[in-house]
């Protein structure tokens, strides 16, 4: 309190400013600049990592379209001289205008569509690879190992077999019988043995592989049959 004149003052609570509003109420322009800006480096940010990723990606798809390219012309090179030899006119081993307009347009698309096409490419390659080199049997060349080898395995492994059971049942005493059981012991190595070189025969590697002639699944196959040709047949002369 202070003289006559005076009047009382009550100081009141002081109030601080918090985040970027002024007395008034109003926003702090500072503080709503640093906001925007913080966002818009984070949004840079987003689309400089996004751009790498894309670009790297890129990258990646245009290695893999090179690699390809290398392999379809590794196959085609081999097969075009094969072509020539079995007597294929130069011109037809060249690809047509209406073709060289679609391969184009289809070149159009971006990395991504040309890796996609030269895979294709590639895949059909690799198909007339086992065409061209299947003999006799080009219809099989594009089956799987052991299905491919069994029409070969499978026809020499019940020869003997067969054979067998017709001499069992046309002989006239027990000799001939047992004869045939002797003569067929040695059946499925010999089976064994031309399925071995019937498959190396008809079914050659690719350059740079090695014959699959699947031995032991052969193997199996030739003396399956045999076996148990010979169990019934003993079994068929002991009973008797």
């Amino acid at each position: 309190m202070t003289g006559s004149g005076s009047s009382t003052t009550t100081a009141g609570p002081v109030r601080q400013r918090t985040g970027g509003t002024s007395p008034s109420g109003s926003t702090d322009p500072v503080a709503a600049a640093w906001t925007d800006y913080l966002a818009a480096t984070r949004q840079l940010d987003g689309v400089r990592r996004d751009a790498a990723t894309a670009a790297s990606e890129q990258a990646r798809t245009v290695q893999a379209a090179r690699e390809e390219l290398t392999s379809v012309r590794t196959r085609l090179a081999p097969q075009e001289a094969r072509l020539r030899e079995l007597g294929v006119p130069p011109m037809s081993l060249m690809p047509a205008p209406p073709e060289l307009t679609e391969a184009t347009r289809a070149m159009t698309g971006g990395s991504g569509t040309v890796l996609a096409a030269l895979r294709e490419a590639n895949r059909w390659a690799h198909g007339a690879d086992d065409v061209l080199a299947a003999r006799g049997l080009p219809g099989a060349a594009h089956w799987s190992t052991r299905p491919r080898n069994l029409l070969l395995y499978g026809p020499l492994g019940l020869l003997v077999p067969l054979l067998q059971i017709v001499a069992y049942l046309v002989a006239d005493s027990d000799a001939v019988a047992v004869l045939a059981l002797l003569v067929g012991l040695p059946a499925p190595a010999v089976a064994f043995g031309a399925g071995w070189l019937a498959v190396g025969r008809l079914f050659p590697p690719r350059p740079g592989e090695r014959v699959d002639r699947t031995p032991r699944f052969g193997a199996l196959v030739c003396l399956v049959p045999a076996v148990l040709v010979t169990a019934g047949i003993v079994l068929a002369m002991l009973a008797a």
